[in-house]
């Protein structure tokens, strides 16, 4: 045994001591008044009412699908299945329930500076995001390093996988559904505030960020990180390289560990509510993370004898990375042109608030576009198929820092509607409300960094399926109409899975709309804060709808590779792949960037621009973020889930394709 080998397992357990020691922090801090420990326990136990029903059906289903693996293709991948669906259950609860109580210390530390109120947010999601790699990172590592096998790591994947895209829509689902139901009738109908207490769906609303935002986002960049792990080890194992080359990626995301926690010393700010500082913060801490992980990546390639050509990849990849972060900050943020133009196009009503928004999705694909192409170009022409697996990881391997400013959004924007809902001081929402409003730029940039290393991990994924299917490259041409039908269906295939969810997401609304209506009308005094609202009823509604509709999607991705692969074959699978990816990639970004866009937008206006709250341009922006709600938070950042998910179904079930002749070949000889 080399000691090195053991060098992830080991770095992992220090990321989950670190996030233990932050979470230890985090919970020393001030919890305010009654009032706001109040509201802060209605959250709590709305989320994990949620999350524990959420949970049994899936455990339903995980152990349905384990025992099919197991019979299907071999019980050491069934048993890989559930530790990874259990190990993606885990990070979504260990960051529900730090969220759930660094919110109300968030609202309280914002009381007393801006920067107190930035770290403790940041803190929580800090152990969010080291929880997420060292839960990861140790799970997958061990499977690799007990077994010896690198064919059962795609499984690990897989339930990683489905139980993210589950929890993802699920979560979706239901905090969109709240958040649509409260601000239509909330502010737009009745004209009250955002977060504030006369509105039933409020404490709804605050617990689909938890939910949602938290647990879901936790789930699908626990994915993300163990999918290009595992790309990477499949493809060298596959084409025979050497032991060393299938430690890499193991250990490329060790390095990224220690410099995610060194970075998280680096994230501090001033006083001013402003974006670009508040941003600037952030950005300090990721920057150093990113050097560090360089560095140390390199130190690794030395250390295991490796050619400089499998480093560079990692290099490509996380520079790919910051380019799409910035992409996407541009586009996404209230301090830049394309978002101050939907709030000028807000002052001609929401059709024009609706046109610009969309038009700015679309257009905001270019440059992420440009960079995951040539990043591909790249790397391959580097260290070939595994080189662009490996750009994966490096892209990933800071996402212990990366996913910490991510989840803090959710935190702050539940500290914010603490401060209103407890009648604080108006200066501690408007820190709250700066907070937020960077975090709806951190969690856009977040979900533009995790489509483009979706799509280089699914590529990987692919070249994986490839090899192991043994299909011949010259089978993949599109003069072959089964492939032909393939890559249509493929292509299409994330577009019908969008429907179904932004659909589901409606359907909720529409019964929160009605609900919240029915208690302004029938519950006396609630406009008049003499008559309280039945908050419970919304939570409840919310997580009935969420729970029944997150199912047809989630089947949706699982059973569509796998009839294409047993009706139309292995070729026709792969240009499925090929198909979805491509769609899906550029979908996610437009859904993403529009939805984060539209959120800022309307920020920006509240923040007195075009007439303030209240004026026909807020209400406005207030139609295009109910239209960007569920494109941001359930449709978007799923579609990144949907198509790894398809790759590693297909890498998974690789084997009984190879050996079962499809149900065309009977038809067509």
């Amino acid at each position: 045994m080399v000691l090195y080998e053991w060098l992830a397992p080991l770095l992992a357990v220090v990321a989950l001591l670190f996030a233990a020691w932050l979470a230890w922090r985090v919970l020393q801090e001030d919890t305010g008044n009654d009032t706001m420990r109040d509201i802060s326990a209605s959250i709590a136990e709305g989320s994990a009412a949620f999350l524990r029903r959420e949970y049994t059906w899936l455990a339903i289903f995980g152990i349905a699908v384990t025992v099919i693996l197991a019979a299907v293709v071999s019980i050491p991948t069934g048993l890989a299945y559930l530790t990874g669906a259990v190990c993606s259950g885990l990070t979504g609860i260990i960051g529900m329930n730090m969220a759930v109580r660094a919110n109300v210390r968030t609202a309280a530390a914002a009381s007393v500076s801006l920067n107190r109120g930035l770290t403790v947010a940041f803190r929580s999601g800090a152990v969010m995001g080291l929880a997420v790699v060292g839960v990861g990172l140790l799970g997958v590592s061990l499977w690799y390093l007990i077994t010896r096998d690198v064919s059962v790591l795609p499984g690990f994947g897989f339930g990683a996988s489905s139980i993210a895209l589950f929890a993802r829509v699920g979560g979706g689902i239901f905090t969109k559904a709240a958040d649509v139901g409260a601000d239509l009738v909330g502010k737009v109908e009745q004209g009250i505030p955002e977060d504030d207490a006369r509105n039933p769906a409020v404490i709804a609303d605050n617990v689909g960020d938890n939910v949602g935002d938290v647990a879901g986002m936790g789930a699908d960049l626990f994915e993300s990180y163990v999918g290009s792990i595992i790309a990477a080890a499949s493809l060298a194992a596959i084409i025979g390289s050497s032991a060393n080359f299938v430690l890499l990626p193991f250990g490329v995301a060790a390095m990224g560990i220690i410099a995610s926690i060194i970075g998280t010393f680096f994230v501090r700010s001033g006083e001013k509510p402003d974006p670009s500082v508040l941003l600037g913060a952030l950005r300090r801490g990721t920057y150093v993370a990113a050097i560090l992980s360089a560095v140390l990546a390199f130190g690794l390639v030395q250390l295991l004898g490796l050619p400089l050509t499998v480093f560079w990849p990692i290099i490509v990849g996380l520079v790919a990375g910051i380019i799409i972060g910035y992409a996407t900050e541009y586009f996404t943020s209230a301090a830049y042109r394309p978002t101050k133009s939907i709030a000028d196009a807000a002052a001609t009503g929401p059709a024009t608030v609706i046109i610009s928004g969309f038009a700015i999705g679309m257009r905001s694909t270019t440059i992420p576009m440009i960079v995951i192409v040539l990043t591909m170009l790249a790397a391959y022409f580097l260290a070939d198929v595994y080189g662009v697996a490996m750009a994966a990881v490096g892209m990933l391997s800071t996402l212990g820092i990366t996913l910490a400013t991510d989840a803090y959004g959710p935190v702050a924007d539940n500290a914010g509607g603490i401060a209103e809902q407890a009648h604080l001081e108006p200066f501690v929402r408007e820190r709250t409300d700066a907070l937020d409003s960077l975090g709806n730029t951190t969690a856009a940039t977040g979900k533009g960094f995790a489509i483009g290393s979706a799509v280089l991990t699914a590529l990987a994924l692919m070249a994986a399926y490839i090899q192991a299917t043994g299909v011949a490259v010259g089978e993949f041409s599109l003069a072959n109409p089964v492939v032909l039908a393939g890559l249509i269906i493929g292509a299409g295939l994330p577009y019908i899975f969008s429907a179904m969810s932004m659909t589901a997401v409606g359907e909720a609304a529409f019964g929160i709309v009605n609900e919240v209506r029915r208690q302004f009308r029938e519950i006396p005094g609630i406009m008049e804060g003499t008559g309280r609202p039945d908050y419970a009823r919304c939570v409840d509604i919310s997580t009935q709808e969420a729970l029944s509709k997150m199912v047809g999607p989630g089947v949706l991705a699982v059973a569509a590779p796998l009839v294409v692969g047993f009706v139309l074959g292995p070729a026709a699978l792969g240009a499925l792949l090929v198909g979805a990816t491509a769609s899906g990639f550029l979908l996610a970004l437009t859904m993403a960037t529009a939805g984060g866009a539209w959120d800022n937008a309307k920020k920006f206006i509240e923040s007195g621009q075009m007439g303030g709250k209240q004026s026909d341009a807020h209400k406005a922006a207030v139609v295009g973020d109910t239209v960007g709600d569920p494109f941001k938070d359930t449709s978007g950042p799923s579609l990144n889930i949907l198509i790894k998910l398809m790759s590693v179904v297909a890498l998974v079930f690789a084997p009984v394709f190879v050996s079962v002749p499809s149900l065309l070949s009977y038809f067509v000889r």
